[in-house]
C-alpha cells in the first residue's frame, strides 16, 4: 500500500482483537457477530459476574461463545483467567496445559467494570506470577492505581511508577501486555523497557481526547476507563501505533453496555466499537498518514507476541462513506456504537 495517493480500498491479512468484552447470555449472542465478521480471534476478557477465575470456568465460557457463533462465521475466542488474591499457581499450570487459555488478567480491585474481585495487593499473587513467568503465560494488565487521592487522569502514569516498574524488576522475564494504554508515559515505557512487554491501543484513544466527553454537554458514550486523556497523550498513541514497532498492536476494548446504563446518573464505562472497529482504526491511521502500517499493527504484532500463527486469509475495507447506526439491538435493550449517527469514510466489505 502507498500513501502517495489516497487508496480507494485496503486489503490486509485478517486481524485479531487482543482485548475484547463479549459479556454473556443474550448480550453475548447479539454482540459476537460484530467482532467475528472482522476478526479471526480475540482475547476475551474474564470480568463476568461471577468472574472467570479457573480453567473450568474458562472452558464453560468458551463453549457458550461457540454455541452462539453464527454458522457462517469462523472465529476463535482466546480465553483468559481473572487474577485474584487467591489464584493458585496450580491453576496456572492447568491453564498452560490446556489449549484455550492464553493469558491472565490483572484488574486492580475497583479499577473498572466488574473488577471488585480484583487484586488488592500484588504481594498476594507473587507465587502465582512467578509460575506465570516460568511457564511463559502472559499477564494482561489494566494499568491504573485506584487510590482515592490520585487524580483520575494520573492513575496510569502512577501505576507505571508504583506498580509496573517494581513488578518487572522483580520478575523481568514475565510476559506483560499493558492493555489499552492512554498516556505518553505508557507509550514511552513500553517502547523503551527491557524484557517481554507489549501494549494494546484502542481506536477511541487514537481518535479522541478528553474533550470528546464534554462536547456540548456530557457525552456518556465516549466515557471509558482508562478515561480519554489530553491531546498530547493522543498524539503519543498515534505515534506509537503508526511507528511499526512490534510492541504495539490492536485491542479494541469494545465494551457493550445497555443504552440506559450508559445514559444514566452513574453511567457505565466503556465504548462499543465492535461493529466498526477496523473502519475506525483505518480512520485513525489515515489521519496520521500511516495506512501502510495498519496491517502490521492489526494483523502481525499481536500473534507474534502471543506466539500464535498469523492468519492466512484477508479482509478488505473500502472508501465508502456510511452513517453509523444510532443504536443496535442487544438482548432486550439496545447498545449505542461509538460515533453513532456520524459519517464514517471507510467500510468493511469482507
Amino acid at each position: 500500500m502507498s500513501d502517495s495517493l489516497p487508496p480507494s480500498s485496503i486489503t490486509l491479512t485478517r486481524p485479531d482483537d487482543w482485548h475484547l468484552h463479549l459479556r454473556d447470555g443474550a448480550v453475548l449472542r447479539d454482540v459476537l457477530p460484530h467482532t467475528a465478521r472482522q476478526f479471526a480471534r480475540a482475547i476475551v476478557m474474564p470480568n463476568l459476574k461471577p468472574p472467570v477465575t479457573t480453567v473450568a470456568l474458562a472452558k464453560a465460557y468458551y463453549e457458550r461463545i461457540m454455541a452462539v457463533l453464527p454458522s457462517d462465521l469462523k472465529f476463535e475466542p482466546l480465553m483468559t483467567l481473572y487474577l485474584t488474591d487467591n489464584t493458585a499457581p496450580e491453576e496456572i499450570k492447568r491453564a498452560v496445559d490446556c489449549s484455550f487459555v492464553h493469558g491472565v488478567k490483572l484488574y486492580p480491585a475497583g479499577a473498572t467494570t466488574n473488577s471488585d474481585a480484583g487484586v488488592t495487593n500484588l504481594k498476594h499473587c507473587m507465587t502465582t506470577l512467578e509460575m506465570m513467568q516460568a511457564e511463559g503465560l502472559p499477564l494482561l494488565i489494566h494499568g491504573e492505581v485506584t487510590d482515592g487521592d490520585i487524580d483520575l487522569f494520573d492513575r496510569e502514569a502512577v501505576f507505571i511508577e508504583k506498580i509496573l516498574i517494581p513488578l518487572r524488576k522483580q520478575l523481568p522475564a514475565l510476559k506483560v501486555v499493558f492493555e489499552h494504554i492512554t498516556t505518553y508515559q505508557a507509550a514511552d515505557y513500553v517502547r523503551e523497557a527491557d524484557g517481554p512487554i507489549a501494549a494494546t491501543i484502542t481506536a477511541h484513544h487514537l481518535l479522541y481526547n478528553r474533550n470528546a466527553i464534554f462536547k456540548g454537554g456530557i457525552r456518556p458514550h465516549y466515557y471509558c476507563l482508562p478515561v480519554l486523556k489530553r491531546e498530547i497523550h493522543r498524539q503519543a498513541l498515534l505515534k506509537a501505533a503508526g511507528s511499526g514497532n512490534p510492541r504495539f498492536f490492536l485491542g479494541t476494548d469494545s465494551a457493550p453496555h445497555a443504552k440506559g446504563l450508559k445514559e444514566h446518573a452513574c453511567g457505565c464505562a466503556g465504548c462499543y466499537t465492535a461493529l466498526h472497529a477496523m473502519e475506525l482504526y483505518a480512520q485513525a491511521f489515515e489521519e496520521m498518514g500511516a495506512l501502510n502500517k495498519l496491517e502490521a499493527f492489526a494483523s502481525f504484532h499481536g500473534p507474534d507476541f502471543y506466539g500464535l500463527p498469523r492468519n492466512q486469509d484477508q479482509i478488505t475495507i473500502e472508501r465508502s462513506p456510511w452513517h453509523i447506526p444510532e443504536e443496535l439491538p442487544m438482548a432486550e435493550t439496545t447498545v449505542v456504537p461509538l460515533d453513532a449517527g456520524q459519517l464514517l469514510q471507510w467500510k468493511f466489505v469482507g
